[in-house]
């Protein structure tokens, strides 16, 4: 079963940055939280990699009411949430991490709770230098922590056991 449940997470992620990379902006590592009976709200996190200037202006998904992109940040020893009403940067070349307590896609007002292993969703709104907008749906995994990858399954094998550089344990 950890088998498959990697391998369905890494043809996810690849058929996410497939999908997106397209569009000129690659999607991966994208997951959303589960959520429990009564939850509304939850985040979905990714990694996005534009090949020339874009933005993500806008977020949509069929089971939530509302999606945005927000930002968390610690502000005078105070955690703030905001939405980013003008979209989020991403300059060329550079992975734009959206993960827990910083930047990240909103969904609230949820139909239904996110079980955990099942899919959820997804369109993004990205927009070029030139103004010109386009959109990438994706299905992302639910889970209870970003998922897996298969390649390097550190839950499987002890870091005494093999060498990753000059480093001590």
């Amino acid at each position: 079963m950890k088998f498959s449940k990697h391998f369905v997470a890494a043809a996810l992620t690849a058929a996410c940055a497939a999908s997106a990379f397209a569009q000129n902006v690659t999607v991966t590592d994208a997951w959303a939280r589960a959520t429990v009976t009564g939850q509304k709200a939850t985040g979905a996190f990714m990694t996005l990699t534009a090949k020339d200037n874009a933005k993500l202006v806008g977020v949509s998904s069929p089971a939530a009411g509302v999606a945005e992109i927000h930002e968390m940040k610690i502000d005078k020893d105070v955690m703030k949430m905001a939405a980013l009403p003008n979209g989020l940067d991403l300059p060329a070349g550079k992975a734009v991490a959206l993960k827990p307590g910083s930047y990240h896609v909103m969904l609230m007002d949820l139909k239904d709770p996110l079980v955990k292993d099942s899919t959820v969703p997804l369109t993004l709104t990205f927009q070029d230098a030139k103004g010109v907008k386009s959109k990438v749906e994706l299905k992302v995994l639910v889970g209870m922590q970003p998922p897996a990858m298969p390649s390097h399954d550190h839950g499987t094998h002890k870091h005494n056991e093999h060498n990753h550089g000059d480093h001590k344990h």
